[in-house]
């Protein structure tokens, strides 16, 4: 890196290169496998996996007990790959979609897949049918893995739909049944192939599938390993317990279990949160590490049931999803002086993990989200002048580097709005960066509502209340709610002569969308403020909605 800062003036405090404009990380680089060596993140996660963890527990149900060793996982990768070889026409470059809640068995089968070179894709088992078609439309799966709850929702594929509870899947995975298990023949799979589609609502509009390779994976894992064994010294996980409470269909979750495995870490997993017993968990288990969204960490930090359980083996708690008010970690820090919160900022576009914050010191800068990821750049974009900024300065976050995607499947005019051609992605985000490069989200230039970590698109939300014949006009705003975050609020212009009501337009709603889509609150306007080529003023109603409930205090 000294060669770098010798060659171009880059700060070395801020990463700022005055010069191109340019934030370069201040992490040290990490090396990565050489592009051409074909190589699938389930190959480099299982070479990372230290060779004294065969007898830890890997997983573990909170519910049952039930657990899970790492030589057992390992065994059930390697015979499911087979078992699919085998009873499938499965092949590399294929699409599988995955509707189901966190089990044992998902982890089992993300592995197994990736390892063929087939291209994962899983989504939220909560989804409506009509949002599964969706996205069911954007991925081309050739097969589906579900649950016997979840696929009635799957539209009819060319290999059908496994049940991931059912004996049939039992016996692939387990290698029972009378399958001639002989062993994986191995798939050759290049970095540059196709992993995983995630869904996120990207800047705007309807869900859109973010298609991540191998190489992204790779870079973001290789990232956070060697950072922590840098950070942490003796480099020994494999004593840490982490409490999974966030989806596995979720670029958070997603990436949190792949780098748990690398590490050796023990998973503990709730498949249906509720607080109290997650406290429990945290008990029974003495779990050190939890991956949260921020409003958990407000809920810890008021809740009054948190004294009537021993949380003493908490030291860290990852937090991201959206952003943490400043207010809210110190409270959280002066109720639990000895768990650091580790801050971390990413999309779904970037693979996950941006920036995040490392070592007690930057936990302490209240606010900020941490520092660029290693091997990561970000330019601060004006978004009037498309003026590149320096420190100190707000404009549009734009990042590139190894983790960012390859672009939105089916959508070249959403990948080409938000890729450029140097590969910058412009993340919509109003941010700055301090002068010792720490980031800061200031808020969003996009328009999405953040339910407990969730992404809402309010555009999606409008199309569906203009459907109703007693609405004539709707828009849909972000409210600001201590524990969600924000919630879904609509202004509902109604039709002439309607009386439709605000529990009518509710449940209208909920009927047809994933829970953390529903619209939770509604005031009836008598038009929707709009600019004159039509765009909703969303801002003004939010400032009216804020009015309105600092004059009800």
């Amino acid at each position: 890196m000294g060669n770098e800062y010798e060659t171009k003036p880059i700060d070395p405090k801020s990463g700022f290169c005055t010069q191109t404009k340019i934030f370069h990380s201040l992490r040290l680089p990490v090396p990565l496998p050489h592009l051409s060596q074909p190589l699938s993140i389930t190959d480099y996660v299982l070479s990372l996996i230290p060779a004294t963890v065969s007898t830890t527990t890997f997983l573990v149900d909170s519910a049952t007990d039930r657990r899970l060793s790492y030589s057992l996982f390992l065994h059930q990768v390697q015979t499911l790959a087979s078992s699919l070889q085998l009873l499938t026409p499965l092949s590399k470059g294929h699409v599988a979609f995955i509707l189901s809640p966190a089990s044992f068995d998902i982890p089992v089968l993300y592995f197994s897949l990736l390892s063929l070179g087939v291209t994962i894709s899983p989504a939220n088992p909560l989804g409506s049918e009509s949002e599964v078609a969706h996205q069911v439309g954007l991925s081309k799966p050739v097969i589906a893995f579900a649950t016997s709850s979840t696929a009635h929702k799957i539209p009819k594929l060319q290999f059908g739909t496994i049940l991931i509870d059912s004996p049939q899947f039992l016996s692939m995975i387990n290698g029972t049944g009378g399958i001639d298990n002989r062993g994986v023949v191995r798939v050759e799979v290049s970095q540059s192939d196709s992993a995983v589609i995630l869904y996120s609502s990207g800047t705007t509009g309807r869900v859109k599938g973010v298609l991540l390779t191998h190489r992204n994976l790779i870079a973001l894992i290789a990232g956070i390993y060697h950072q922590q064994h840098a950070y942490d010294l003796d480099g020994n996980h494999s004593d840490s317990v982490s409490l999974f409470i966030l989806p596995l269909f979720h670029v958070f979750g997603f990436f949190m279990l792949i780098q748990a495995v690398s590490m050796g870490e023990t998973l503990v997993l709730m498949e249906r949160f509720d607080f109290q017993a997650m406290l429990r968990a945290v008990e029974k288990y003495k779990v050190t590490d939890m991956p949260v969204s921020p409003p958990l960490i407000v809920a810890l930090a008021k809740s009054e049931l948190v004294h009537k359980y021993d949380l003493s083996s908490l030291q860290f708690l990852g937090c991201g999803g959206a952003p943490l008010g400043k207010e809210v970690a110190e409270s959280f820090s002066a109720k639990y002086p000895k768990v650091e919160i580790v801050q971390g900022y990413g999309l779904t576009e970037s693979g996950g993990a941006a920036a995040r914050t490392l070592g007690p010191e930057e936990s302490k800068q209240h606010g900020s989200v941490g520092r660029l990821a290693e091997n990561m750049e970000a330019k601060i974009v004006d978004p009037s002048t498309g003026e590149a900024l320096p420190p100190g300065q707000r404009g549009e976050l734009w990042l590139r580097g190894p983790t960012i995607m390859k672009g939105y499947v089916g959508n070249d005019k959403a990948t080409a709005e938000t890729l450029d051609s140097e590969g910058w992605l412009k993340t919509g985000d109003l941010c700055y960066f301090d002068s010792d490069g720490c980031l800061y989200i200031v808020d969003r230039l996009k328009e999405l509502i953040k339910y407990k970590a969730y992404q809402v698109p309010p555009a999606e939300l409008e199309h569906l209340l203009q459907t109703n014949p007693e609405i004539a006009d709707a828009a849909v705003i972000p409210y600001p709610d201590e524990y969600a975050g924000e919630i879904p609020m609509a202004y509902v212009v109604r039709k002439t002569g309607s009386n439709i009501t605000a529990a009518q337009i509710i449940d209208f709603v909920a009927k047809q969308v994933a829970p953390y889509k529903k619209i939770r609150q509604v005031d009836f306007i008598s038009s929707i403020p709009k600019s004159p080529a039509g765009k909703i003023l969303r801002r003004e109603l939010v400032s009216h909605a804020l009015s309105s409930r600092s004059s009800k205090l």
